[in-house]
């Protein structure tokens, strides 16, 4: 399976209680999707410490559409932006 990556946001916070939150562009190759993936990860590193990690995946309207902008939805837009500028040449050629 080909997935293409492209993370939009990353947090990490801690120490004795760390928190990590991660969402990613992804592009499935294979089935031709595209999804943002999001990470939650949550340590306590107290004695006999656990570990809780969560993925979940949404469709990118779905993500957009959540509560709050977060530096994710800011990157996303910005990547959406690029891809639909007014300026750009549709018969300009991609090259591989």
């Amino acid at each position: 399976m080909a997935l293409l990556k492209r993370e939009l946001y990353r947090r990490v916070s801690g120490p004795e209680i760390t928190h990590a939150d991660r969402c990613t562009l992804v592009f499935d190759a294979d089935s031709k999707s595209l999804y943002v993936e999001r990470e939650v990860a949550h340590l306590d590193a107290g004695f006999g410490g656990t570990v809780d990690f969560q993925t979940a995946t949404m469709d990118i309207a779905d993500y957009l559409k959540q509560g709050g902008q977060t530096s994710g939805h800011r990157e996303l837009w910005r990547l959406l932006r690029s891809l639909f500028r007014e300026d750009a040449n549709p018969d300009e050629a991609i090259s591989e």
